[in-house]
This record gives C-alpha cells, sequence and structure tokens, in this order.
C-alpha cells in the first residue's frame, strides 16, 4: 500500500476560523500540526479540522529572536 501525499506540506502557510494565520509544522495521514502566530502551537486529528483549514498566500514569517540583554559586564566607579 503506498503512502498518500500529506493535505499540507511543512511550512505551508494556513488559515483557521478561530486561531488565525500560522504554519504547518508536520502532517501525517491522521495529524497536522500547526503553530499559530497568535496562539502557538496545536495538533489536531487531521480528518476533522481539514474542512475549517483555507490555504493562506502570505509569505512564511519570519522567526523574532528576542534580543538578549547583555547584562553590564563593569561597573563604573566614580573617581575620588
Amino acid at each position: 500500500m503506498a503512502a498518500s501525499k500529506p493535505a499540507f506540506a511543512t511550512d505551508a502557510q494556513v488559515e483557521h476560523p478561530k486561531f488565525g494565520l500560522g504554519s504547518v509544522m508536520s502532517c501525517s495521514e491522521e495529524y497536522i500540526v500547526i503553530k499559530f502566530d497568535e496562539h502557538g502551537e496545536k495538533k489536531f486529528i487531521l480528518q476533522i479540522v481539514l474542512p475549517n483549514l483555507k490555504k493562506s498566500d502570505r509569505a512564511k514569517p519570519t522567526d523574532k529572536k528576542k534580543a538578549r540583554k547583555k547584562a553590564a559586564a563593569a561597573v563604573v566607579v566614580p573617581a575620588s
């Protein structure tokens, strides 16, 4: 038995009526994992969520890495 092609490719952009826009993290014959912009990562049973998903034509969002604040390495001591 040949494996069928997943409904959505990894990194595909989708829109869900409740969770909004997101990126497909993985998709198998049974499950789909989507990382939503505002709601984080969610795992769905593919056959249940499929009728509610729409493909989005937006570009894949870039990962925003939080800038780490560097602690002050040197303490300024006033001259006496």
